[in-house]
C-alpha cells in the first residue's frame, strides 16, 4: 500500500487479491485442513488464505506483521508465554478482567510474578518496570478509561529491557498506533471493534520485530490456538467498514458523554474526549480520536446502576463491546472484576444507532430505575 494513504482507505484496500483478469475482489475462506505437498502451506494449522488477508490488513494498519488467534485471550496467553519462567510482568491495576485473571493464575502457580501499577502514573510505571520482563499496557483502560503516556512508558519499558505490549482493543488502529509510539507488540480482541458485529470470537497480535513475530507464530502453531477460516473471513469483512462504524460510534459517544455529564443523577463521566477528563490531553496528543467507549457512575448507588441496565429498551444489557449495537453493563456484576472499580460504574459500548434514540432510551431507563 502507498505510505501516504489515509487509514480509512488502507482498511478497505489492504489484504486484497492481486488485480488480474477474473480475479475475485476479495478472498473467500478455504475450508481445508490438508494441502498438496510441495508448497509452503503444509497443514491447516500453519496457515490459510483468510488468515493471510486479515493479517496483511491489520498489519498495514498497525505498522507491523499480524498474527491471528482463536480469541483475544488466546492472543494474550501466547504473548504472556514469552515471559521466562519466574519472570516479572508489570500490568495495570485496571484492565480487561480476563487478562488480569490470567496473570493472577500464572502468578499463583509460580509461572511468573506480577506487579500492578496505575498506568496513568508515568513515574510509577517507570519505577516498576526496572528489572521486569514485560510491561503490559491498556490505554484507555477497561473500564476505568485511564490514559497512559504511551511514548514515555514504552521508552521506560524498553530501556529496562522489558517487552512492551499494548492492548489496543478500545482505540483500534484507526485511532492509535502503539508500535509507532514505542511498543513492541500490539494485541487486539478482534471480537470487538475489528470484527464489529458481535458474531465472531477472534484475537490478533501485531509486531514489527521479526524475532517476536516468529516466537508468537511458533506458539500459535504449537499450542493450537488457531481460528477457523470462516471466523477470520468474517472478521476481515467487518474490518472493511471499521472507519465508518467508528466515525458514527465515536461521534455518538461524545454526544452521550456530554449529556450524561449534565444529568443530575450522574456523579462522574469517564471519557477522554471530555476537556476536563484527566486523560484528555494525553489522548489528544497520541490518538486521532477518543473512541466509542465511556463509563459513568451514579453516586455510589450500585442497585440503581443495575436497575438502569435492566431498564433499557434499545441498549442491550450484555457484556462485550465494539459491535454495531449499543451495549451497557455494570462491570462489578462480575466477581472477576477488580474491586477498585466502583460498584456503580456502568460501561457503555456505543453502537451506530441514532444518537438521540440512544439518549432517549438512557433517559427513560434513569426514570424507570428511580
Amino acid at each position: 500500500m502507498a505510505p501516504d494513504l489515509d487509514p480509512s482507505t488502507v482498511v478497505v484496500h489492504a489484504g486484497r487479491p492481486e488485480r488480474v483478469p477474473n480475479a475475485p475482489v476479495s478472498d473467500s475462506p478455504v475450508f481445508s485442513s490438508t494441502y498438496v505437498a510441495g508448497g509452503d502451506r503444509g497443514y491447516g494449522r500453519f496457515g490459510n488464505d483468510a488468515w493471510t488477508a486479515f493479517e496483511e490488513t491489520l498489519g498495514a494498519l498497525e505498522g507491523g506483521r499480524g498474527l491471528t488467534f482463536a480469541s483475544g485471550m488466546a492472543a494474550a496467553a501466547a504473548v504472556c508465554d514469552l515471559v521466562p519462567v519466574g519472570g516479572r510482568v508489570v500490568a495495570p491495576i485496571h484492565a480487561y478482567s480476563g487478562v488480569l485473571a490470567l496473570l493472577d493464575q500464572q502468578a499463583a502457580t509460580g509461572r511468573l510474578h506480577v506487579n500492578r501499577v496505575d498506568v496513568a502514573d508515568t513515574e510509577a510505571v517507570a519505577r516498576a518496570v526496572v528489572g521486569a520482563d514485560m510491561l503490559w499496557v491498556e490505554s484507555p483502560t477497561n473500564p476505568a478509561m485511564e490514559v497512559a503516556d504511551l511514548p514515555a512508558i514504552s521508552a521506560a519499558g524498553r530501556a529496562a529491557g522489558a517487552t512492551v505490549v499494548v492492548d489496543n482493543t478500545f482505540a483500534t488502529p484507526l485511532l492509535q498506533q502503539p508500535l509507532a509510539l514505542g511498543a513492541d507488540i500490539v494485541m487486539h480482541s478482534a471480537t470487538k471493534f475489528i470484527a464489529g458485529h458481535s458474531d465472531v470470537v477472534l484475537g490478533a497480535v501485531v509486531t514489527a520485530d521479526n524475532e517476536l513475530w516468529t516466537a508468537l507464530e511458533l506458539r500459535r502453531r504449537s499450542l493450537g490456538a488457531i481460528p477457523g477460516p470462516m471466523e477470520t473471513w468474517l472478521a476481515l469483512r467487518g474490518l472493511r467498514t471499521l472507519a465508518l462504524r467508528l466515525e458514527r460510534s465515536q461521534s455518538t459517544a461524545a454526544f452521550l458523554a456530554q449529556k450524561l455529564l449534565e444529568h443530575p443523577r450522574v456523579s462522574r463521566v469517564r471519557y477522554p474526549g471530555l476537556p476536563d477528563d484527566a486523560g484528555h490531553a494525553r489522548a489528544a496528543a497520541q490518538m486521532s480520536g477518543f473512541g466509542a467507549i465511556l463509563s459513568f457512575e451514579v453516586g455510589g448507588d450500585a442497585e440503581f446502576a443495575q436497575r438502569i441496565c435492566e431498564s433499557t429498551k434499545l441498549w442491550l444489557h450484555a457484556t462485550s463491546l465494539g459491535g454495531v449495537e449499543s451495549l451497557l453493563e455494570r462491570r462489578r456484576r462480575w466477581a472477576i472484576e477488580v474491586p477498585t472499580i466502583p460498584d456503580d460504574l456502568i460501561r457503555l459500548s456505543v453502537g451506530i444507532e441514532h444518537p438521540t434514540d440512544l439518549w432517549a432510551d438512557l433517559e427513560q431507563a434513569f426514570t424507570s430505575a428511580t
